[in-house]
């Protein structure tokens, strides 16, 4: 044990006590300091440095800290290289802690390896406090985790790293990255805990089928806890469900609900009634749901005012999906009484969403506004105004413009029910302008979700990075011990000979696999770039097109193309991290697409998709979102501006064995005179958006061996119509 002396250098300056007497207990200040050695004054870096009061930092490569504290707090360091250290907080002077004893330099191997152990797990430490504040600083803290842990580095500590940045992700919501590390977490370290971590992230990305897999892993192993299983059971159960499989989610919460009940654990109990409620409705087993709901009402009494909320409020949506609208109205209205007895400035309380859904938070404005819906389904007017109107001025304080614009809309409808159609107009009108409003914000959000995965994706390549350095660092460690033991056995000149052969190969080796993964790194980073650009474009013209019908009213027909379009973003979303996809996939995406802008331009073109009976698609790749472009060049730069009906035919047929021709015709006003109807910005537009879609056709063919071609001319000899041919290889 070492022995420890404290020096604390405090300058008094003859006001100490008149400070002392005039600062309040409870102002904080930022106390700096250092810690290094006494004998040579040598920094001590990876301290750990708290506070009574919860403060938290770590020492750098200096040995210098700086924390926030206040007067009357006890700093804490703590290190495996000396006894814990205590100090009582007097005035706002520096600390400078003083080691005795302490050496830095190490004297073998191991000693270097457990001092990068001791680092690495500091800085994981570090990262874990930092998730939920920043997460720059927590990545930081991640990759410096990973960086300290040399060739023969602690795989547990490794692990750590890796579990904590898949934690990270996971809170942001980047749960591919997420899985990613994770997945890296358990090839150096198995643990239940990561494993069920993985999971539960495989569940958010809706990957249900590797859900189920890695939770009856979990079920298979010996020796794990009761709250282990009973959080396998679940979450299998909510891969089922999510797999429409609701017979085996039933099953398996019943499992679980079981377990809980054996083991005493309350809130898993009211959990899992609650899932057993939603898997029995997804079931249409409309009475027996009743049963576990009013079960889960009852046990959630018993939990946190919050989760009381939760239960309520889910129920609640029950009860409205079965008309049952007196039954919602009264727990809506008891919900309200809790938010208001949690005593926030602004009751908010997270809900329970389904596995891998984004769900709004329960707020007092969002239950006004169901409670004002359910009063006008049962035409009650009068009781729905003061609830509608309240959930609006409530919306607007919080600056919750989606419930503020649904509570408007709702009250412009009961305006126009009562027959008084001035106030349903003026009403209607605030309506308009706030989807405006939250249109220009949504572009917003999409822009700076663009930007945060810009910026994730780069602190990922800087880890992964880290990780292949050291693998090459573990795989010239070996081969160093390797010529190690060679030299005990043959003559130095025949081994260093040979050894300098196999060194050169090697070197040669690395340096070439090196370049190729660089190559393919930076493919892989532009290919994304790219289609990031693509799909906010492709997205924005297709609200375009939403936007249109609502500036019309044509409410009906924005709520029909919302739901087409939604099942289009679903497919462009799932299909956007591939480099190629099924070509089965990339027709039934360009057959809702132009089934989308036909339904807009019904009376500006007719449509044909044809495919050759024998040609197999499932057995063709093809990149995804390559021949939407093109289509949408041909209805918007070509037949849109024909006076007289047009027509679009997209032709897939054999050309070659195991090589198919894609044809895209269309009789439009062709090229030269859709780009001289263009505007200045319109030209730019198309040309990005093409160069786009040529830089990708040149990696992927690149990396792919030329697997896609492309032919643009005209259809006719006076240049009108155009014709698009995509030649496609089989991979």
């Amino acid at each position: 044990m070492y022995k420890v002396v404290i020096v604390l250098s405090i300058f008094f300056l003859g006001c100490f006590t008149s400070f002392s007497q005039n600062s309040p207990a409870n102002y904080s200040f930022e106390i700096k300091g250092s810690v290094t050695g006494k004998e040579n004054r040598a920094p001590i870096s990876g301290v750990r440095v708290t506070t009574s009061s919860g403060g938290y930092t770590v020492t750098n490569g200096l040995g210098e800290f700086k924390i926030k504290a206040f007067i009357g707090d006890q700093l804490r360091f703590e290190s495996t290289e000396f006894q814990t250290v205590y100090h009582r907080i007097q005035g706002d002077d520096d600390v400078d802690v003083l080691v005795q004893d302490y050496v830095q330099e190490v004297k073998s191997n191991t000693d270097i390896e457990a001092q990068s152990t001791i680092r690495s797990i500091s800085f994981t430490d570090s990262a874990s406090y930092y998730k939920k504040i920043n997460i720059d600083k927590s990545i930081d803290f991640v990759t410096k985790a990973i960086s300290e842990i040399g060739p023969r580095g602690d795989k547990k500590a490794l692990a750590k790293a890796y579990t904590t940045l898949g934690e990270i992700y996971q809170y942001y919501k980047q749960y591919d990255l997420a899985i990613d590390a994770l997945t890296a977490a358990l090839a150096a370290e198995k643990s239940t805990k990561t494993e069920l971590l993985l999971a539960t992230n495989y569940l958010l990305q809706q990957e249900f089928l590797n859900a189920e897999n890695s939770y009856t892993k979990v079920l298979k192993k010996k020796g794990i806890s009761n709250v282990e299983k009973i959080q396998a059971y679940e979450g299998l159960g909510d891969a089922f469900q999510g797999l429409k499989r609701n017979k085996s989610a039933i099953e398996n919460y019943t499992k679980g609900l079981d377990l809980a009940k054996t083991s005493g654990i309350s809130s898993k109990i009211t959990d899992l009634n609650s899932k057993i409620g939603d898997a029995l409705v997804a079931d249409d087993n409309i009475e027996k749901a009743q049963v576990y709901y009013g079960n889960s009402l009852q046990l959630s009494k018993q939990q946190t005012p919050q989760r009381a909320v939760q239960e309520k409020e889910k129920v609640a949506d029950f009860y409205n999906q079965q008309n049952q609208f007196d039954k919602e109205v009264v727990l809506r209205k008891k919900s309200l009484e809790d938010l208001k007895a949690l005593q926030q400035p602004t009751a908010r309380v997270v809900k329970n969403g389904p596995v891998g859904i984004n769900s709004d938070s329960i707020s007092s404005q969002r239950i006004k506004y169901k409670i004002g819906n359910a009063y006008l389904l049962q035409q009650k007017y009068d009781e729905a105004i003061p609830f509608l109107e309240e959930s609006i001025k409530e919306a607007n304080d919080d600056d919750d413009l989606i419930v503020q614009k649904d509570a408007t809309r709702k009250l412009s409808e009961v305006f126009e029910y009562k027959g008084d159609f001035s106030k349903a107009y003026e009403t209607y009108q605030k309506y308009v302008a706030l989807v405006d409003t939250l249109y220009i914000r949504k572009e917003q959000e999409i822009s700076r979700a663009a930007r945060f995965n810009r910026e994730i994706t780069t602190k990922q390549n800087r880890i992964s990075g880290l990780e292949k350095e050291r693998e090459l660092y573990q795989s010239k460690f070996d081969l160093a011990l390797t010529s190690e033991q060679l030299v005990e056995r043959q003559k130095w000149f025949i081994y260093s000979l040979v050894f300098g052969i196999v060194l050169l190969g090697l070197t040669t080796y690395f340096f070439y696999r090196s370049n190729r993964q660089q190559k393919l790194a930076n493919n892989l980073l532009a290919l994304k770039s790219l289609r990031s650009q693509m799909n906010p474009h492709f997205i924005f013209n297709a609200l375009n097109s939403v936007n249109n019908y609502i500036a019309k009213s044509d409410e009906r027909s924005a709520n029909r193309y919302l739901s087409e379009f939604s099942t289009l973003m679903r497919a462009v979303l799932e299909n956007s991290e591939e480099d190629f996809i099924p070509l089965s996939k990339e027709i039934e995406l360009i057959e809702l697409y132009t089934k989308l802008e036909h339904s807009r331009f019904a009376d500006k073109f007719e449509y044909t998709i044809s495919v050759e009976e024998h040609i197999d698609v499932e057995a063709y790749d093809i990149p995804p979102m390559l021949l939407q472009p093109y289509i949408e060049n041909a209805i918007w730069h070509g037949l849109r501006y024909k006076d007289e009906k047009g027509f679009l035919k997209i032709d897939l047929k054999a050309k070659a064995k195991d090589v198919i021709e894609i044809s895209i015709i269309d009789n439009g006003v062709g090229r030269k005179k859709s780009a001289a109807l263009k505007t200045t910005h319109q030209k730019m537009q198309k040309s990005k958006g093409m160069g786009n879609i040529k830089k990708r056709i040149d990696i992927l063919n690149d990396m792919y061996k030329d697997t896609v071609d492309v032919f643009i001319t005209d259809l006719y000899e006076d240049g009108t119509g155009t014709k698009v041919i995509f030649i496609l290889k089989k991979r």
